[in-house]
């Protein structure tokens, strides 16, 4: 009897062992794929999966146009260019919520356009570059091969296109190096022009 209930007593001991690290497992395989998509940052030229469970006349392949719309039956036209895929597929579920009692919608980024940034002004080498990694201010200033010795980096600004319009972004170099603002050290999207005095 006492011999039944150890084996019993172990063997649920590991069969809850076995569910919490599958549970756990599963959770961190969502979390880690869906980061990535998270964080990554739609532009004109990239190619969209629109996928509407149920709904295939709904469902399409787009592009983003070059003013950073999209066109979808029902929620007519959409600014896409940079949004998320999550913030973008919480716009379509508005708007088809209108017309579909409970739309599911997926967004997969079918294409990547060539993405590109500026540096202008008082670098090395002023222009435009490739942005093909994820990259920071600091970084994008290396790759622009550093500032001139007239530089003025106290005073640097980032010229960002958003759906409201061009951000400028005032930045202190000196300030992100000596760890005084380190938040100003953004990350570069594509469109971003980056203006050294």
């Amino acid at each position: 009897m006492i011999r039944t209930m150890f084996r019993t007593s172990i063997i649920f001991f590991l069969y809850t062992l076995i569910v919490v690290f599958f549970a756990g497992f599963v959770q961190a395989a969502e979390n880690s794929g869906s980061s990535g998509q998270e964080y990554y940052i739609i532009g004109k030229g990239d190619v969209l999966e629109i996928s509407v469970w149920n709904e295939p006349e709904v469902s399409r392949r787009v592009k983003v146009r070059i003013d950073g719309r999209i066109s979808m039956p029902l929620v007519d036209e959409i600014h896409a260019a940079g949004m998320t895929p999550m913030e973008l597929k919480e716009v379509i579920t508005g708007r088809l919520s209108e017309y579909i009692e409970v739309p599911v919608v997926t967004i997969m980024i079918h294409e990547k356009a060539t993405k590109s940034y500026y540096v202008l002004g008082e670098v090395s080498r002023p222009g435009e570059f490739t942005l093909t990694d994820d990259i920071t201010v600091l970084q994008a200033l290396a790759m622009a091969g550093g500032f001139t010795e007239w530089a003025d980096k106290r005073n640097l600004l980032l010229l960002r296109k958003s759906e409201h319009g061009e951000q400028r972004i005032k930045i202190n170099y000196r300030d992100i190096v000596s760890g005084k603002d380190p938040e100003k050290n953004l990350s570069i999207v594509s469109g971003d022009t980056l203006v050294v005095p």
